[in-house]
């Protein structure tokens, strides 16, 4: 078990499967385009865990511990969904002034106490465009970071649970952009105005909920399986997995991992007919079944580390 990164001397797989998909289905084309109805998905989503956190507010904080579990049971999942429509408005998949799915981005951005949703947006594209590329893609653990943590369960498990912080900190890491703009400061000040509000009308249990919810939709939780399901992989062959097990209907079609980044002009709601469309691209490809298996075999799997990734030194 190398302690080191699968290293690749080919470019990422998904321009070249893209163009060959297009000559192969030029139909597919008729997929790409914006889900508005994606910001109704939003407002439901935002009322149900305002809704919830006023519940916890008003029960107090002598409630913490109820505040928990209903953010394990189901604030994690709202605020997961808020985490891809915050994914889908990076990519302006929502409405067609990017000025707007910014600002869709910002409100998504709310419930999650800490705000990330510019952030995300510059690496997320930075993802796309240079994917496995350690100096480029945050997505790739940092060295220091896979070593720190190890391939014990426990090291994993931490990883899990503090996985917002370890993102922050990749941001270090990077050259050739910035995650700091006057978007960034917009994003950083909504939120923080948001956080008093909800202390001061809410209540401290009212924020315990949403901050757990955060942590939980990211984290140590079935839903965690994700980020291993998306880029880990065991001998550096494939490096992008896709999902199609029922969780998928919370989550927006996340899973579909192989099919947004060989479109990521396409909205979530059509991902799977283009699975349909291009089955001879797609139904060859390995495919990961549960985010809860993954998960348990992610932490207690010592195969499984943070070098688990292709990384590259250029991308075209």
């Amino acid at each position: 078990m190398s302690a080191a990164f699968h290293n690749s001397i080919a470019d990422q797989p998904h321009p070249s499967r893209t163009q060959a998909i297009l000559k192969a289905h030029p139909e597919v084309r008729r997929l790409m385009g914006r889900n508005p109805w994606t910001a109704v998905v939003l407002l439901a989503v935002l009322v149900l865990q305002l809704a919830l956190a006023a519940v916890m507010g008003w029960l107090g904080v002598d409630y913490w511990w109820f505040a928990l579990l209903v953010a394990y049971v189901v604030g994690a999942f709202a605020n997961h969904t808020l985490y891809v429509i915050v994914h889908e408005a990076t990519h302006h998949l929502i409405f067609a002034n990017r000025t707007v799915n910014r600002l869709v981005a910002i409100v998504c951005d709310l419930p999650n106490i800490l705000p990330s949703a510019m952030g995300f947006r510059v690496c997320h594209l930075q993802h796309h465009a240079h994917q496995g590329v350690y100096e480029r893609d945050v997505d790739v653990a940092s060295a220091w970071e896979a070593r720190v943590i190890g391939r014990k369960w426990y090291g994993k498990a931490l990883w899990l649970l503090l996985f917002p912080f370890f993102q922050i900190l990749r941001t270090l890491r990077v050259t050739g952009f910035t995650v700091l703009n006057a978007w960034t400061a917009l994003n950083i000040v909504t939120a923080l105005a948001f956080d008093v509000a909800v202390v001061s009308w809410l209540g401290w249990n009212g924020l315990i909920y949403l901050m757990a919810s955060m942590m939980f939709s990211i984290g140590l939780h079935p839903l965690g399986g994700r980020w291993i399901q998306e880029h880990f992989t065991f001998e550096g062959g494939q490096e992008t997995f896709s999902y199609y097990g029922p969780l998928n209907f919370l989550a927006l079609n996340v899973g579909y991992h192989n099919e947004h980044h060989d479109f990521p002009s396409i909205p979530w709601n059509r991902l799977p007919e283009l699975r349909r469309m291009a089955p001879d691209f797609y139904d060859t490809l390995q495919t990961r079944s549960s985010w809860t298996l993954l998960l348990f075999q992610f932490i207690f799997d010592e195969r499984f580390s943070l070098f688990s990734r292709v990384v590259r030194r250029h991308s075209a």
